[in-house]
């Protein structure tokens, strides 16, 4: 079988904040093995950022205070092989070096990928799927801009800080967009030539077809007579 890989990928501070909302409301991961180099971390290599079953109602504070909460940068650890930085386990390589090398692991993933939408985007996102796959949808993308997340309001410092915590999605994203419209330009590109060279043989069908005498055009179209066909069967 051949497997095509896809994602979609959401601008890092709508993400985080959505994900904030579904935690205070009471998701958790507990499911989540984590699994890595065919084992799952230990508690000291991912603690968790609250007790009890769940961390409903906690505040966006509280939420971006926790040091360990994988909220942070999701987008690239779940992009990235984390294989190259020793899984969870932060004291393998110095924390520059483990970031750099997570960034480039899900840069490469997310190139290397059949196709990767944008939820920012949801008409391109659309067109390009229909282009890659040659496939068609019943109905139009629609771009749904009132989300839980865009109806918090949060100040500017605040959203600098949910920022900063996801500094390595926020540069994936950068990236993203530009790979994004690039591969969008290009199948437009593609389909405008595709218009043109269709046109083109359309045209010279069509004044091929004019160029035609008409009374070999008439010819074509006779159908052979009774007699004719009868000399003919009796010959074979």
């Amino acid at each position: 079988r051949k497997f095509y890989y896809i994602t979609l990928l959401r601008d890092p501070v709508s993400r985080y904040l959505s994900e904030w909302r579904h935690v205070q409301r009471g998701a958790t991961w507990k499911t989540s093995l984590h699994m890595c180099d065919g084992r799952t971390p230990t508690p000291e290599e991912l603690p968790s950022c609250y007790e009890g079953t769940d961390w409903s109602g906690c505040t966006l504070q509280e939420f971006m205070d926790c040091p360990y909460n994988l909220a942070n940068n999701r987008q690239v650890r779940m992009l990235a092989d984390l294989s190259l930085v020793g899984c969870y386990n932060m004291s393998f390589i110095p924390e520059n070096k483990r970031a750099q090398i997570l960034l480039e692991s899900a840069k490469k993933n997310l190139k290397d990928m059949a196709f990767f939408g944008l939820t920012e985007f949801q008409r391109k996102t659309q067109y390009l799927f229909e282009r890659t796959f040659n496939l068609k949808f019943i109905r139009p993308f629609m771009q749904y801009n009132s989300t839980r997340a865009g109806g918090v309001e949060v100040d500017n410092d605040t959203i600098r800080r949910i920022e900063e915590l996801n500094d390595l999605d926020m540069q994936l994203y950068d990236y993203a967009k530009d790979l994004f419209q690039q591969r969008y330009q290009y199948k437009r590109q593609l389909e405008r030539m595709e218009q043109r060279i269709k046109h083109r043989e359309e045209r010279l069908l069509h004044r091929s077809n004019e160029a035609l005498p008409k009374e070999e055009t008439e010819e074509q179209g006779r159908l052979p007579t009774e007699d004719y066909m009868s000399h003919i069967i009796e010959k074979w």
